[in-house]
């Protein structure tokens, strides 16, 4: 018997970049055997016995002959059970059940269950925006990534229940019929609607007011004080006051949550800015990313374009936060495995929140503190002065006095938002010339040199406070970002004293100030 080919497109991702991948199948008149080759990982490895069960559930065996599958290009990895649905008709193409013809240009992406079922898997939406990217047209999918791969313009997406739906579209026929359309997926407003604001907290006009200028200029924060004052509620409050996404941003941390198995539920983009906080007892992998086998992003990653809060910041291990400084100045986290290098975007908003002490009671006089001198040393000493240098705004959050309870509701997060936007757009009218965004992105040097200089008089305090060594030189830079900040909120052309000194004062209460 003559050997027979069939063929068809996957995807193989390396982070969030996708390559697309041809898989051949070869079958040859040989001794019965079912081989992946193409540098596949365990999981891909492992694709012969599922397809093999699958196309006998389904009523296709295959052949009992040698078969051969080939991913190429071969050079790189495939990793996990994406590739199935690929493999099982490139070798029924093969076998002559169906047309390859049909599957030739067609990228199909899914597990295979031994029952024929298509199953869901791990970034769809990368490995859609991959094959959109090569020129692919037409993408097939499980029915539960059917929402996200609808996200992408300029494909059609088909989505396939089981194998044996596939082998009818396909089969070798005299009429050819289209392929169907996925039915697009409505969105869950109930699931969608975001119940906090920002009008929810009383009091605390100070920690407001930094929480407004965190999001007019994209700074971080940190927060200081007893436990209950409403640190976590501002925090979680802070994605409502931030300009929505564009659809690149989107998109692009769409994609990094669908590579970490979050359902997607809705054919349209969300453009709320993301929201992840951790728990203290977090590992570095999980916080940075990385994992034995597939390299996961972690929720640096998870939180790019967003916030990412880290409540009770002292209780985090040394080691994890000082992973956070390199990010937090490159924008983006590499990790090295000894086969592969993968990038993840990580520009995010860092917000720290922490207690001045382990039992959280020495604050104003501290006579209700059980902490000795030294556990109170240690305990601030976890956030190193390094880390905190690239912190912009270090706020005391006070307890909450009785009065505040008059005020029945604070500006809401709709209010604060019309003027972040409006500050957001003199930062864009100002730095987009310059090829910046944000104050906050806006290279230390470029403020400190004409014609952006401010005049010495507007900059006399920070000044004297880098010549007295209270001030780093990151420091006064981060300082000139907040200034600026404070004066696009207030709607003026360039910072004055007064910004700087409110920026000054922002920067210097830290976290030793309670």
């Amino acid at each position: 018997m003559s050997a027979k080919l069939g063929r068809t497109l996957g995807v193989a991702l390396s982070g969030l970049e996708g390559r697309i991948v041809d898989v051949e199948a070869h079958i040859s008149a040989q001794l019965p055997h079912f081989s992946v080759t193409g540098l596949p990982d365990k999981a891909c490895g492992q694709a012969p016995d599922r397809v093999r069960s699958a196309a006998a559930t389904t009523g296709v065996p295959l052949p009992p002959q040698r078969i051969t599958v080939n991913l190429s290009p071969a050079s790189i990895p495939k990793q996990g059970t994406g590739f199935d649905v690929a493999i099982a008709l490139a070798v029924l193409a093969a076998a002559g059940v169906v047309d390859p013809r049909r599957i030739g240009g067609v990228v199909h992406l899914g597990e295979l269950g031994l029952d024929g079922s298509v199953r869901e898997v791990r970034g769809i939406l990368p490995a859609v925006l991959a094959a959109a990217r090569a020129g692919v047209r037409h993408v097939v999918v499980p029915p539960s990534n059917v929402a996200e791969a609808q996200l992408v313009h300029g494909v059609t997406v088909h989505s396939a229940p089981t194998l044996a739906t596939l082998v009818s579209w396909y089969a070798v026929r005299s009429g050819v019929d289209p392929l169907p359309v996925a039915l697009p997926v409505e969105p869950d407003e109930q699931a969608r609607h975001r119940e906090v604001d920002l009008g929810d907290v009383m009091g605390q006009p100070e920690a407001r007011l930094a929480l407004e200028l965190a999001a007019v200029g994209e700074h971080h924060l940190l927060m200081n004080g007893p436990p209950g004052v409403g640190k976590t509620m501002l925090a979680e409050r802070l994605v409502t006051i931030l300009p929505p996404l564009s659809r690149e941003q989107a998109l692009e941390t769409h994609a990094i949550r669908s590579l970490t198995g979050e359902a997607i539920l809705a054919s349209e983009l969300d453009l709320t800015p993301p929201f992840v906080a951790p728990h203290h007892s977090a590992s570095m992998t999980s916080i940075t990313g990385g994992g034995s086998g597939v390299v996961l992003p972690g929720a640096i990653s998870r939180a790019h374009c967003g916030v990412l809060f880290l409540d009770e910041a002292a209780e985090f291990k040394s080691s994890v936060l000082q992973q956070l400084r390199q990010p937090l100045e490159s924008g983006e986290v590499t990790i090295a495995r000894a086969k592969q290098l993968v990038r993840y975007p990580a520009r995010f908003q860092l917000v720290l929140a922490t207690n001045p002490c382990p039992c959280g009671r020495a604050w104003g006089k501290g006579i209700d503190c059980v902490c000795t001198a030294l556990e109170q040393r240690s305990y601030r000493n976890k956030l190193s002065g390094p880390l905190v240098d690239r912190v912009d705004i270090q706020v005391v959050v006070p307890p909450v006095p009785r009065v505040a309870f008059a005020d029945e509701r604070g500006e809401s997060s709709a209010v604060v938002l019309e003027r972040v936007l409006a500050a957001r757009g003199a930062q864009r009218e100002r730095w987009s010339p310059r090829g910046w965004s944000t104050n906050a992105r806006v290279p230390g040097h470029a403020l400190r040199r004409s014609p952006l200089r401010l005049p010495g008089r507007v900059t006399a305090a920070i000044d004297r406070a880098l010549d007295l060594g209270q001030l780093t030189l990151r420091g006064y830079d981060r300082t000139l970002r907040l200034a600026w900040s404070a004066a696009d909120l207030a709607g003026r052309p360039s910072p004055t004293a007064e910004d700087v000194g409110l920026a000054l004062t922002l920067r210097s209460q830290g976290r030793e100030a309670a």
